[in-house]
């Protein structure tokens, strides 16, 4: 859904005064939902380092990373193929 920036003012131009105090409540919830997940993901992604962190594991060469993907590539292509018959 894609709505213009320049048709939603003219739309809350036409709200009265209590209606706009309930737009700008909602913009408020949808903020923070987005900053409460924000920070949610971020921690996640900061306690799965600090797991890999402690199994010290020595870091992948280019080579071996390269190959980790074509890997994945291989089985995402055989598994679409399985899909298809």
């Amino acid at each position: 859904m894609s709505t213009s920036p320049e048709l939603l003012l003219e739309k809350l131009k036409a709200l009265p005064p209590q209606r706009l105090s309930e737009v700008e409540d909602f913009v408020d919830f949808l903020r923070s939902r987005d900053e409460r997940a924000t920070a949610a993901a971020s921690r996640r992604l900061g306690e799965a380092m600090a797991r890999l962190d402690a199994m010290n594991l020595p870091p992948l060469t280019a080579d071996e990373v390269q190959a980790e993907i074509e890997a994945v590539r291989t089985e995402r292509r055989s598994a679409r193929g399985a899909d298809r018959r």
